[in-house]
């Protein structure tokens, strides 16, 4: 018994193995240590958490050299099987690795990070988490109306970079284009309408038209884009009932809902202070009585 011990504590392998769990444990408490020490400083957010995953990665790929470095003069007659091998798993985990090539692409293409609001794979949230094979998102929408959280958390695979589009809402440029509609009834003053909807989407959109701007100057840096328009407009058409005003201005992508609430309010206000030059259209029925009809029967006899 005493023999069969001192053999199995002598045992090359054996020893191998206990190098191996004794390494791992050093890396991941040296990776913690840099956390706790270093990282945690770090003030900006991102910058934080780009470096908290970045030092898992740092780990893991530590942790292989480890294992590969100490069975290194094992690995020379298994080349072959590993070859093998290696082609079958790659065919069964294909999709681990997508998603594997489809985060290093998220991290180095500049797709989205965390804090975006992005679409990915048809679902439209916030990206709260970027993993090694999956990003999470906080959802919104759905059947909740408006730009607003639904509360559903939902896991989607990083190999969805390269299936389907990415919409990102608030990457290069974190505004969107919005418009409203207002009918207005035939008849009423159509400067006075242009005047109240310019101001009003002016006065809303302060600070914001700049910003914008900038934004899009910035861009047009980085790609071929033309000069767009970021100061309120207003443009309409004559339908058969109404004259329709539609208002379009810049804003941004976390407040459409309530800018757009202050817009109707504001609008709302502004026309009933003048409404006896200025009313809202609404869409109107007339019935019609059918017409008397006399039918005289004149039987044969």
């Amino acid at each position: 018994m005493e023999t069969e011990i001192k053999n199995f504590l002598f045992d090359p392998l054996v020893g191998k193995i206990v190098s191996i769990l004794i390494g791992i444990a050093l890396i991941w408490l040296l990776i913690k240590f840099i956390r706790k020490k270093f990282l945690s400083k770090i003030k900006e957010s991102e910058s934080r958490y780009r470096a908290k995953k970045f030092s898992n990665v740092i780990g893991f790929l530590l942790t292989l050299l480890l294992i590969t470095v100490v069975f290194s003069d094992k690995l020379g007659g298994l080349t072959v099987a590993f070859g093998v091998a290696g082609a079958g798993i790659a065919f069964a985990l294909q999709e681990v690795i997508a998603s594997f090539a489809g985060w290093l692409a998220i991290m180095f293409g500049g797709f989205y990070k965390t804090g975006d609001r992005v679409q990915l794979g048809g679902i439209k949230g916030d990206v709260i988490d970027i993993g090694v094979l999956r990003t999470t998102l906080m959802e919104t929408g759905q059947w909740v109306d408006g730009d607003l959280y639904n509360g559903r958390i939902v896991l989607i695979a990083n190999s969805f970079v390269f299936k389907e589009p990415v919409f990102n809402y608030s990457g290069d440029f974190p505004f969107l284009w919005d418009e409203i509609k207002i009918p207005i009834q035939y008849g009423s003053n159509y400067d006075k309408v242009n005047e109240i909807l310019l101001r009003v989407g002016t006065e809303t959109a302060e600070g914001l038209t700049k910003a914008s701007m900038e934004k899009w100057k910035a861009l047009q840096q980085k790609y071929r884009l033309e000069d767009a328009q970021t100061e309120p407009m207003i443009s309409l058409i004559a339908n058969d009932n109404w004259v329709e005003y539609t208002l379009r201005y810049v804003v941004g992508y976390k407040k459409r809902r309530a800018t757009r609430t202050e817009l109707f309010t504001r609008i709302l206000k502004e026309v009933d202070a003048v409404k006896d030059e200025v009313k809202f259209a609404s869409a109107t029925f007339q019935l019609v009585e059918a017409p008397e009809f006399n039918v005289n029967i004149k039987s044969k006899s």
